[in-house]
């Protein structure tokens, strides 16, 4: 259940694109960090008086260790004026009204009408948002240049995380220094440069709105698993290969590696990556076997081959792919653990970056 407190702004520590953190004080005076996102909730300054849900913090979760900011009851914002028909976060209290570019107000709509297609477009398919810049890294690395004379790239997050994409640090610089063309936010994820209703719309509204060249389709920050075979959010990423192949995409899966997690289920090739792309992709996918060295390699290697009968196996040498990642512009980190506490798992996204940037030689 929600579990609400009321504070007061002590400080604003930072900002990016959508989201304001800060420190807030609550009744019984202990300190909390908060996050405000100002589009639906106001803008928060020292001083003001806050409701907040505390829930994540109660809970102890890492990606969300956050109070999230539920209202600025002096400080509303103003109601919005924009056309836009489509509500997410539908019937909770902070739903929102977007326009989506695949509504019939868009400028887009006609564009995308009839789309059907996106052209052969590389669509790199990811587990976890963290695997979000090592992609990247990976896909530079190979092609030999940065932005902007590199390709162009399109973030498309699906909701099995955060829903709002200004959560996304990392997204928010990526897209500032150049390194994404924009992010399209699918279901009920909000806050992207394009706004769409399914990952199917979201796709082709990188292809045609953003003029991707690449895709890469990952959760929002967060992910939600039990332990359980199916009850993880990660099945979209088998989801995403299917839509990426109806539209005449060519799906690059990312193994979500690890030789860091303390859990069994997820050293090696996590059983994430061997049930989405195993048991939910129906279509056929190029998946990215990074060459590790060592018993681990050889380890990572005979998990990925129970995928061999579905998918294209595609061994992608590492070699240069660690330089790359220790130059990222963004910091890296899964679950809590940095590059060298967990290499394993970015090289492999990098790896899968790699092989999408060979699709467009």
């Amino acid at each position: 259940m929600i579990r609400w407190r009321k504070g007061e702004v002590e400080r604003v520590r930072r900002a990016w694109a959508g989201a304001v953190e800060l420190e807030a004080r609550l009744e019984d005076g202990s300190q909390v960090r908060a996050l405000a996102y100002p589009e639906l909730v106001g803008s928060p300054e020292p001083g003001d008086a806050v409701l907040l849900n505390t829930t994540a913090l109660a809970m102890g979760l890492g990606t969300g260790g956050y109070a999230m900011v539920v209202a600025v009851p002096d400080r509303l914002p103003a109601d919005p004026q924009g056309p836009g028909h489509l509500v997410k976060a539908r019937y909770t209290p902070l739903q929102a009204t977007v326009q989506g570019a695949d509504e019939q107000d868009s400028p887009h709509h006609e564009l995308l009408r009839e789309a059907d297609s996106v052209d052969g477009m590389p669509v790199v398919v990811a587990d976890l948002h963290s695997a979000l810049p090592a992609v990247l890294c990976g896909l530079f690395e190979e092609y030999g240049s940065r932005p902007p004379d590199a390709p162009r790239v399109a973030y498309v997050m699906l909701d099995g995380g955060a829903l709002p994409a200004w959560f996304s640090m990392s997204a928010a610089r990526l897209r500032e220094i150049g390194w994404l063309c924009g992010t399209v936010t699918a279901g009920q994820a909000f806050g992207g440069d394009v706004e769409t209703v399914t990952t199917h719309t979201a796709l082709l509204a990188a292809r045609h709105v953003l003029g991707a060249d690449v895709a890469v389709v990952a959760q929002g920050p967060g992910n939600l698993g039990t332990g359980t075979r199916w009850g993880f959010s990660g099945v979209s990423a088998g989801e995403a290969v299917n839509a990426a192949a109806v539209l005449g995409g060519r799906p690059v899966a990312a193994l979500r590696v690890s030789e860091g997690d303390r859990r069994a289920r997820h050293i090696g090739v996590s059983h994430h990556s061997l049930t989405a792309y195993g048991r939910v992709a129906l279509a056929r996918a190029r998946v990215a076997v990074p060459e590790l060295p060592g018993e681990f390699g050889e380890r990572v290697a005979a998990q990925a081959r129970e995928l061999g009968d579905r998918h294209d196996l595609v061994g992608v040498p590492v070699t240069g792919l660690r330089e790359a990642l220790e130059a990222s512009p963004v910091r890296l980190s899964t679950m809590g653990r940095p590059l060298e506490d967990d290499l394993a798992y970015f090289l492999a996204s990098a790896a899968a970056g790699r092989l999408a940037a060979s699709l467009l030689s």
